[in-house]
């Protein structure tokens, strides 16, 4: 069941909804803590959640990748762009998609910004980061997440979470190169653009968030048969052949 977004919620209700820090926070900015009570509320949802059993044949999943200053948020580096593109078991929904640069309060390196195109002129007038994450998980709801070497967006998908909202991520999480590492073990590359390569998928605007979201999607989809092939039909089946990869 998707959360209501709370409207006009006073310092109790944000109190019931999401605990001392949204209420504290309305008394200094009514707007932000009512996307982190969002946010918190969601989480708290999602723990209610059993998915094992979900069949992977028509799994409701949301694909997802996020771009970044550099490799640690506990070393002061931040999200700059979030994308994300709905699944449902092999089809890639090309119609429900998500992006939003982010604005990360400090320099983007020039590297990063030759990479991803983003520049800082762009970034400085970008959605602030709370208000980003709280359309993000409105985006997402209670679905499944996909990610191609997903620590890294874990990392700071719960950073930014918990420094918003004190809260972290509760939704099931499944790891595209952990997949492939489970259905061609001894590959020699594990990396989005290998894969991309062996599958034989164009390889469109690398390294912008909702391209490379939009490409892993492709890439599930092709994996998501081999999966099916082998016998793999729900979720926690999933889960307990990809457990021995940690």
């Amino acid at each position: 069941m998707k959360p209501v977004r709370p409207e006009n919620a006073g310092i109790w209700h944000l109190y019931k909804q999401g605990g001392i820090t949204p209420a504290i926070t309305s008394l200094f900015n009514p707007g932000s803590a009512q996307h982190m009570a969002y946010i918190r509320s969601m989480m708290k949802e999602q723990r209610k959640q059993s998915l094992y059993e979900i069949g992977l044949e028509d799994m409701e999943a949301v694909v997802f990748d996020l771009e970044t200053t550099g490799f640690s948020p506990y070393n002061g580096d931040e999200i700059i762009s979030i994308g994300a593109i709905a699944v449902v078991g092999e089809q890639v929904m090309d119609s429900e998609t998500f992006y939003t640069p982010v604005n990360p309060k400090r320099k983007i390196p020039e590297v990063v910004v030759e990479l991803t195109g983003l520049t800082n002129e762009a970034a400085a007038s970008a959605t602030e980061l709370l208000p980003a994450l709280s359309d993000f998980m409105d985006f997402i709801r209670q679905r499944i997440l996909l990610a191609h070497g997903s620590g890294h967006d874990k990392h700071f998908l719960n950073a930014a979470l918990w420094k918003t909202s004190k809260t972290s991520l509760n939704h099931r999480l499944l790891d595209t190169m952990m997949i492939a590492k489970w259905l061609h073990p001894g590959s020699r590359s594990l990396s989005l653009d290998a894969l991309l390569d062996y599958y034989e998928i164009p390889c469109i605007n690398r390294h912008h968030a909702l391209a490379d979201s939009r490409m892993t999607a492709k890439l599930w989809s092709l994996q998501l048969n081999e999966i099916l092939s082998r016998g793999v039909n729900t979720l926690g089946d999933l889960y307990s052949r990809l457990s021995v990869y940690g």
